[in-house]
């Protein structure tokens, strides 16, 4: 979920992508035995520094974690992102004696790029791509955070990210957090600005992956191409299927469920700090699952492609008899003055006792496997 910023421009069909641009030689980590080479390290780390407006928090040594950078705007259609770019299939093997791995070549938003082949150390600043990672059963070294739910990990991802270190913001990362973890590749959303990417890119090559930003397909799968992307860099593209295709078998089992409830007529509101807004039918991924997959009904007031915002007044015309509300963390006050109100009385869904508060995180989950399952479950709970 989280959005509007600047993006990297690319076309309405533009949607997937995953790749680096050259990199150099692999670097020496630190803790190593190779000593003679800090005082190139450290100069490394004053260069892209100098780079930066970041600040300059460490990991911390008892949690393997580092402070978030700066606050992001948060997780609204989020993230988004999945998005377009084709992927190079050659794979080159270093010459004889060369001591480097295997390399695949990649192209991806901003160009083409070499990145080892199965990388181990890969930092994701994006919680969709931590999800497509953690579905196919690899664990990133490093990953942003969320300033707006607490600067931490997202809680539905948490337990299989202890211990796993945090480099600030998807907006603002802190460079220097994770030049110190090595990364063989870094991802990032098509969101990032030019500035940013430039800097991660000194560091590691950086993976530019999703849609424009709110510039989404109307295809509803098109949230698994990022997945395809990275599941490529490990060869593990043959396991993401198999996770897709057991997803889309509990999808269609709850989609049973819901054809035989006689309320269906749905409205997705969002619940922000001193606003309501709908989502729409199209678009955000949530949507495309509500809506196409699961086979609910639009309310009267659902638009098509983009959401809106909803006054209270309109809310009199709201002819949903179920309701899903997403509250953001500074929406509860707001919320709790609407539900005083006659108007919200009177909505069908309110009357019938048929209104459902999410964890929050719905617009984050609904980009990956693992959240989207998760999502399955709460409707489950809500139609049986």
């Amino acid at each position: 979920m989280q959005h509007t910023g600047n993006g990297l421009n690319k076309g309405k069909k533009n949607r997937s992508s995953s790749e680096p641009k050259e990199s150099g030689s692999r670097k020496t980590r630190f803790g190593a035995a190779r000593v003679p080479f800090a005082a190139g390290w450290m100069l490394l780390i004053a260069a892209v520094l100098m780079l930066s407006a970041c600040g300059s928090a460490m990991p911390n040594a008892q949690t393997g974690k580092t402070e978030a950078a700066a606050q992001t705007e948060a997780g609204s259609d989020t993230k988004a992102s999945s998005g377009e770019a084709s992927t190079s299939e050659a794979q080159t093997s270093s010459s004889a004696g060369s001591g480097k791995s295997a390399t695949i070549a990649i192209t991806h938003l901003k160009g083409t790029a070499e990145i080892p082949a199965s990388p181990k150390r890969v930092v994701s600043l994006s919680a969709s791509y931590i999800d497509h990672m953690l579905t196919i059963g690899e664990t990133p070294v490093g990953v942003n955070t969320e300033e707006r739910y607490g600067g931490d990990y997202l809680p539905y991802l948490a337990d299989e990210l202890e211990g796993v270190a945090t480099v600030g913001s998807a907006e603002a990362p802190n460079l220097e957090a994770i030049l110190l973890l090595d990364p063989d590749v870094i991802l990032v959303e098509s969101r990032t600005d030019e500035t940013t990417y430039e800097q991660l890119n000194k560091i590691a090559p950086t993976v530019v992956l999703g849609n424009e930003w709110k510039d989404y397909d109307e295809d509803p799968d098109f949230w698994t191409e990022d997945l395809l992307k990275i599941a490529e860099m490990y060869d593990k593209t043959g396991l993401a299927q198999e996770k897709i295709a057991e997803l889309d078998k509990k999808t269609a089992e709850v989609r049973a469920q819901v054809e035989q409830s006689e309320h269906r007529k749905l409205a997705y509101i969002r619940v922000r700090d001193k606003l309501l807004q709908i989502y729409a039918q199209n678009g955000h991924p949530t949507n495309g699952l509500l809506y196409h997959d699961l086979g609910f009904e639009p309310s009267s007031l659902t638009p098509i492609d983009q959401r809106e915002d909803l006054s209270l007044e309109a809310v009199a015309d709201l002819d949903a008899d179920r309701l899903i509300l997403e509250v953001d963390p500074n929406g509860a006050d707001f919320l709790a003055a609407a539900q005083k109100s006659s108007v919200w009385k009177n909505v069908p869904a309110v009357q019938q006792a048929r209104v459902y508060e999410t964890d929050s995180f719905w617009l984050f989950k609904s980009w990956g496997v693992i959240g989207r399952t998760e999502i399955l479950e709460d409707v489950r709970k809500q139609v049986e």
